[in-house]
């Protein structure tokens, strides 16, 4: 709750979005300020709310035409720091880094072209998420007491969004939005154990999973104007 509340006295003081005030500019490019993105499950991870901080982590590009816009956005993470319980609260304990990537294309429709505009978007892409760590037992009396973990994630990816921005100017927008990643990826996970023979082991999985992304907030520039 104190993310949000943040975020959204951010998006008062600084924020920004993607939208025209009329229909008379072909581009507009975008960058995101801040968001409040939930990650990939990593391994077991016990916990369902593993969400991060970003700041100036994405960006996108638009082409306007009238109230509806063709937009190819992205968003970037590079070995965020990661700890979490695995398996279980008293089972296992990770730390390592986690880097998270994404590339959509979709549309974003406008309902009017007032100062304030609500808007809804579609988008669809590829999302790659990869972990590198170690794994530690927090039962002492277990035999396989530390091992490493590379994990990777990658596949489709469909966000429904919906979003308010606000125009400043003919030129400049500010924007807030939350999102929905649907997400069916393969998964790949290695694991090494810290014994003389640095045993490893592989799994493969298929899964999906429903992340939300409560709010990004984000500055959008206009550009070339119709003649």
């Amino acid at each position: 709750m104190k993310k949000i509340i943040f975020a959204i006295a951010l998006l008062l003081v600084t924020s920004s979005s993607f939208a025209q005030l009329d229909g008379s500019y072909n581009y507009s490019i975008g960058v995101k300020a801040y968001s409040i993105m939930q990650m990939p499950k990593v391994l077991q991870q016990t916990s369902n709310g593993n969400y991060v901080d970003a700041f100036l982590n994405g960006g996108m590009i638009k082409f306007n035409d009238n109230q509806i816009a063709i937009r190819v956005s992205g968003h970037y993470l590079y070995k965020r720091d990661l700890t979490f319980r695995n398996q279980c609260d008293n089972c296992e304990n990770a730390v390592g880094n986690m880097t998270d990537y994404s590339i959509k294309l979709g549309f974003e429709k406008n309902f009017n072209y007032s100062t304030i505009q609500p808007y809804f978007a579609a988008d669809f892409g590829f999302r790659s998420n990869s972990f590198n760590g170690t794994v530690n037992q927090l039962n002492p009396a277990t035999i396989k007491t530390t091992y490493a973990a590379i994990t990777s994630k990658n596949g489709a990816v469909a966000t429904p969004t919906f979003g308010l921005k606000v125009n400043l100017s003919k030129q400049i927008s500010f924007f807030a939005e939350s999102s929905l990643d649907l997400f069916y990826s393969y998964e790949r996970q290695e694991t090494v154990l810290n014994d003389p023979a640095n045993t490893r082991t592989f799994a493969k999985y298929n899964k999906f999973e429903t992340l939300l992304n409560p709010v990004s907030v984000g500055l959008q520039i206009q550009l070339l104007g119709k003649n």
